[in-house]
């Protein structure tokens, strides 16, 4: 009431005017307070945090939710992503939840989905490069996968596919109307990627993503509907319990006030959305394979890997001379040292040093080269850049007897006299890697420019000037850097003639 008749008193004095204004400054002072608020409220960090909780009618609902069951690290701090600790090949348990509401994507309904898991790389430096890291594990654990379904524990899912070129991934069908939950192994363990020197807690981390699709007109599986992933390190059998253990007692020794700069510890990981894997979900339809790891029609109807990505030591390049043995120069031009590449069959590199000439190459030291391209090609292009010629396994000299007129001879020497008008023999090396009668053959011929195929035989005299016919095992016996004279005779009853090596 006072309050009221304090107002009559302004109206009367003519001040309300003044408290209009007053009212309207207070007004603007707290929707700009609304409005700040509104900003931080729409920072990234905020939206993750609330991506797992959407409110009912947003459009931007994602229609399935994963939630892996183990427990996050309670020694990640407040802004960062979450990360969780595994055991090697222990069975995890993801739970496939149906988060549809109001009738969303009513054309999956009554209808199967397909889901793909994989397990990726965390750091970008290392998803570059997935394909050659993954070819180098393969090769050092052949027969085994990155990833596997506990197919008798697992409910809920059906036609289980898992491709040989892509041990990383398994995919399967499931109704998101039904009870589904998978149970992953993981094979791999964080330090496996990870120089001997940063070993330990030091491993690489990597992504559970699951991709799920549904069918298109074809009746493929190829229509992207949500991704989700989650950051992950893989132990020793046991690490991971010992890992989480020591995170809690570390936090235990932290004053109330430091906790409050870290994420509390939940039993379950909820996987946050991402973008697909790959970046584009058009690959998934393709029939020929794409650089990054996918599964097509083709591949699920023959479960064949895609043949043009092998980068084991043992692929062949296409149309490439497996003889090429030239070094690379460090004056090579960046188009030089491409054309390098391809010869030495390391295409599948090329996108990946587009811009490194033939000196930055040659500074990669042996550590970089196995940290870009995996153990097996980081070593094969390292000792390609630094390969020094093999030596032969054989070396022999060869001349042919010539007349004396057509000899060269020593120019006169003063403290010799006319003695040192000698003729002098050019001599050709012959360097014989398989140390076969048929090499000598080739190689004389190649030589001295005669036509392989007019050398009927070739003989090594031997004593009292008997004729032996040149057999591997002749030549096997040689002496390293044996000096021959060889001589030439016309066959009886052929064009072609012998030679006799003296």
């Amino acid at each position: 009431m006072a309050w009221v008749l304090k107002m009559d008193e302004a109206v009367e004095a003519g001040l309300v005017h003044d408290f209009d204004a007053s009212l309207s400054g207070i007004g603007q002072e707290l929707g700009a307070a609304a409005y700040s608020m509104s900003d931080v409220l729409a920072l990234p960090i905020f939206k993750e945090e609330d991506s797992g909780l959407p409110l009912d009618g947003d459009p931007k609902q994602p229609p399935f939710q994963y939630i892996l069951c183990a427990a996050t690290s309670p020694a990640v701090k407040l802004h960062d992503e979450s990360l969780t600790y595994l055991n090697q090949g222990q069975s995890y348990e993801i739970r496939m939840l149906d988060n549809r509401k109001g009738g969303a994507v009513p054309e999956i309904t009554g209808k199967l989905v397909k889901s793909i898991i994989r397990v990726v790389f965390h750091d970008r430096r290392l998803q570059y490069t997935e394909h050659q890291q993954l070819e180098g594990w393969k090769w050092n654990r052949p027969g085994d996968r990155l990833l596997d379904l506990d197919i008798p524990m697992s409910v809920g899912v059906i036609d289980i596919r898992t491709n040989p070129g892509q041990l990383n991934a398994v995919e399967f069908l499931w109704d998101p109307a039904k009870h589904t939950s998978v149970f992953i192994q993981v094979h791999c363990i964080s330090t496996e990627f990870t120089p001997r020197k940063h070993g330990g807690e030091k491993g690489v981390p990597f992504r559970v993503q699951v991709d799920t699709f549904k069918q298109n007109e074809n009746g493929d599986y190829t229509d992207h509907l949500h991704s989700a992933s989650c950051q992950i390190k893989v132990f020793k059998p046991k690490g991971a319990d010992r890992k989480q253990k020591t995170d809690r007692e570390k936090m235990e020794k932290r004053t109330a006030h430091e906790k409050e700069k870290y994420q509390p510890s939940y039993d379950t990981t909820i996987l946050s959305e991402c973008s697909p894997w790959p970046v584009t979900s058009a690959s998934y339809g393709s029939d020929s394979p794409a650089p990054a790891p996918t599964f097509t029609p083709a591949q699920h109807s023959t479960g064949s890997a895609p043949e043009n990505n092998s980068s084991s030591p043992n692929h062949q390049g296409d149309g490439i001379s497996q003889g090429s043995t030239e070094q690379l120069h460090p004056s090579a031009t960046i188009q030089e040292a491409q054309q390098w590449l391809l010869r030495h069959r390391f295409s599948n590199y090329e996108r990946l040093f587009a811009n490194f000439s033939g000196a930055d190459l040659l500074k990669l030291t042996r550590e970089d080269l196995v940290q870009i391209c995996g153990p097996a090609d980081g070593i094969r292009l390292y000792n390609s850049l630094k390969s020094r010629t093999i030596r032969p396994r054989l070396t022999i000299y060869v001349c042919q007897e010539q007349p004396r007129s057509t000899q060269l001879e020593r120019q006169p020497d003063a403290s010799h006299g006319d003695q040192s008008n000698e003729a002098v023999y050019v001599y050709h090396a012959i360097y014989l890697e398989e140390m076969a009668a048929s090499e000598v053959r080739q190689k004389l011929a190649s030589a001295f420019n005669v036509p392989l195929q007019q050398i009927n035989q070739v003989y090594r005299q031997g004593p009292t000037g008997i004729h032996v016919l040149l057999s591997d095992q002749v030549v096997q016996n040689f002496q390293d850097e044996s000096c021959f004279l060889f001589t030439t005779v016309k066959a009886e009853n052929s064009d072609g003639f012998h030679i006799i090596l003296k």
